[in-house]
């Protein structure tokens, strides 16, 4: 069995590519970045270090890497073999990884089954998105033959590595990789630690909507706060009754939209906030809290669970105060949050409005976030 998995960084290494060994792929890395393929390419194995109430260390062996932008015939080849390619890349960057898979799909051999692709990434139906584009670029009309494109919804903390550790990857011991079992009918592959689902869209919105929102929230309540480890800030009662507060009001929507029962949603924020302040894991609140424009974005974690609720009628009012801090993240090393600065700082709030959330002015939530832009340049 082999599997191909574009993005070797710290997630490709310590989550995903680390399932699909203990699985018994062959596993094939493929990047743009030449020095970490490299030294993929020189070593032999590297380590993936669990740490928090139960620590353990696994050995990952037996893999191959690849330069998919110097390499593309081998990559191309390595796709018409594989029976599995999965993405941890970010899903900005699925369009650029698309034209491979449909070069990969359209060398399989005749009988050689279908192709399982699965997107893992931070964002709702991410392999639709990548199918999307995979169609875009399929030189044939017989894609849906060859390949089975199933969403999935994956969990783990991983923090910035310390540059001495090499391809070793530090990670919580939690772990959650939900994928949506209809695309495969009958039978799906054999991954252990996979949990199968006939419906992800309660995974993939409980997940975002808690562990997504409740981090950028610390990240970005302990950044107002001047504290640097994320574990501090949820030591910090102050911001940590924020993010209690934002979880309540995601979790109402949950359990009102999915019916999952409230005491099972109030058990998976306390697993979360526990996760948030395990002290083992070298996270920042700059870290975390990057990339404020997508996080803002209108169907990410805040704006898309402050809308629903807004719909709902149901409180938000945590939701915005995050959002306003959001809006007040500001260091100079984050493109996003130098972007996003210059923009309060020139555009009209309307304007803000519309091209950081995509909210329209008739949308219930409209006028909570135009206030809270407004209260931010008036600064």
């Amino acid at each position: 069995m082999k599997a191909v998995h574009f993005g070797a960084g710290n997630i490709g290494r310590g989550f995903v590519g680390l399932l699909l060994h203990h699985a018994g792929y062959d596993l094939v890395f493929a990047d743009v970045a030449d020095a970490l393929i490299q030294r993929l390419k020189e070593a032999d194995s590297y380590e993936v270090h669990e740490v928090g109430d139960d620590p353990r260390t696994h050995v990952v062996r037996g893999f191959s890497a690849l330069n998919s932008a110097a390499e593309p015939e081998a990559l191309t080849d390595a796709i018409a073999s594989a029976d599995i390619v999965t993405t941890a890349v970010g899903a900005h960057i699925l369009k650029f990884v698309a034209p491979a898979i449909a070069a990969g799909v359209a060398a399989r051999p005749a009988g050689a089954g279908r192709l399982a692709v699965m997107a893992c990434e931070n964002a709702i139906n991410g392999t639709d998105i990548l199918a999307a584009e995979v169609r875009k670029a399929y030189p044939g009309t017989d894609l849906d033959a060859r390949v089975i494109f199933a969403n999935t919804a994956v969990d783990r903390i991983v923090p910035n590595q310390d540059p001495a550790a090499g391809l070793d990857v530090t990670v919580e011991n939690f772990y959650e990789w939900a994928i949506e079992t209809p695309p495969f009918g009958d039978a799906h592959p054999d991954i252990p630690g996979v949990t199968w689902v006939p419906d992800l869209e309660p995974y993939i919105e409980r997940k975002l909507f808690t562990v997504n929102t409740g981090h950028a929230t610390s990240a970005w309540f302990g950044y107002a706060a001047g504290i640097e480890k994320i574990s501090d800030a949820l030591a910090d009662p102050g911001v940590l009754a924020r993010v209690r507060a934002v979880l309540v009001e995601t979790a109402s929507l949950i359990v009102d939209k999915h019916g999952v029962p409230a005491e099972t949603q109030a058990a998976y924020v306390e697993k979360i906030l526990k996760r948030f302040a395990n002290p083992a894991l070298p996270d920042t609140t700059l870290r975390v809290g990057r990339a404020p424009l997508r996080k803002l974005s209108r169907n990410d974690r805040f704006i898309s669970p402050a809308s629903q609720l807004a719909e709902r009628g149901m409180g938000h009012a945590a939701l915005l105060e995050a959002i306003g801090a959001g809006l007040r993240f500001d260091p100079s090393d984050d493109p996003e949050a130098v972007e996003l600065q210059a923009l309060l700082a020139t555009a009209t709030a309307p304007e803000v409005v519309a091209t950081v959330t995509g909210l329209a002015p008739e949308h219930p939530l409209y006028a909570g976030v135009l206030a809270v832009v407004e209260a931010r340049q008036a600064r």
